[in-house]
């Protein structure tokens, strides 16, 4: 066990999309966590209180999740949450950063590496939205469901119920082990999303704005991406599939290395901790 001793503390700071809420451990040069669709920072906690001795680490609650504060009716898109990212390092007064992101958070991280290179000391990306796999047909059920009008009785069933989260129905597949996901966690990932009638209406909106024109327009950009780039993926993903990390892989020149994890699905940065962070400190250290 790594870290600084010092546990993680949570900020808030104005920036041209809102009061982005973000926890940080650490000193040194800065690290960037991004979350995937309905998490928050909370899923990187692991990384945060292990990898604080090399890293500054950041988690970013993104638009229409956790701590973060957006205006009514305001744009929540991936491309939205690309953009706050660089209002967000520029509010911190953050040139560079070592980018890690997951899920949707993984999409987000390629429109912003793609967008501003220049910007990335490196760049890590897990199980996540590619190119024309987004939204991955295995969550198409889920989103259909809100669109429906069902997602805040989904929510707080869910709430209410922690196991139905982790059934095999709702968020049981992205865990490898989702029977040792806390209530608490459970608690601290979805309140946030029924917290306001706004809130349920802007996370009904980030998913309403899923589309993979966003994504596939990134391609010619990424085949120019020179950025040190580390490939981590779970083998057993529902929703996203070994072969989306080749098709990164050999998409983005700047890729070191591409690792596979045996039997790990979507979720794996906080279930597989102490492999992935070794994945991350090497990376880092180049």
């Amino acid at each position: 066990m790594h870290g600084n001793g010092a546990s993680a503390a949570r900020h808030s700071v104005e920036t041209a999309s809102g009061c982005i809420s973000y926890t940080e451990q650490g000193a040194g040069p800065v690290a960037l966590f991004v979350h995937g669709v309905l998490l928050n920072g909370h899923l990187w906690r692991q990384q945060l209180s292990q990898l604080s001795d090399t890293r500054r680490c950041i988690a970013v609650d993104l638009l229409a999740h956790g701590e973060t504060e957006i205006a009514p009716g305001q744009d929540v898109s991936v491309t939205a949450n690309a953009l706050m990212l660089e209002s967000f390092l520029d509010a911190l007064s953050i040139d560079q950063v070592d980018l890690v992101g997951n899920d949707s958070g993984g999409g987000i991280a390629q429109i912003f590496a793609a967008r501003h290179p220049e910007r990335l000391r490196s760049l890590t990306l897990t199980n996540c939205d590619a190119h024309d796999n987004w939204p991955p047909a295995a969550f198409k059920p889920f989103l259909a469901m809100a669109a429906a009008g069902g997602l805040r009785g989904a929510l707080e069933a869910m709430l209410a119920d922690k196991s139905l989260y982790r059934s095999p129905q709702a968020l049981g597949p992205a865990y490898e082990h989702p029977e040792r996901l806390t209530d608490e966690s459970i608690e601290t990932y979805l309140r946030p999303l029924v917290r306001t009638e706004q809130r349920l209406r802007d996370f009904q909106r980030f998913l309403a704005a899923f589309d993979n024109v966003q994504t596939v327009r990134l391609e010619s950009r990424l085949r120019s991406l020179q950025v040190p780039t580390l490939i981590v993926w779970g083998t057993d993903d529902i929703y996203f599939p070994v072969k989306w990390s080749r098709w990164l892989a050999d998409t983005i020149p700047g890729t070191r290395r591409r690792v596979e994890l045996e039997g790990a699905r979507i979720f794996f940065p906080e279930e597989r901790s102490a492999e992935f962070n070794r994945e991350l400190r090497a990376h880092w250290s180049v």
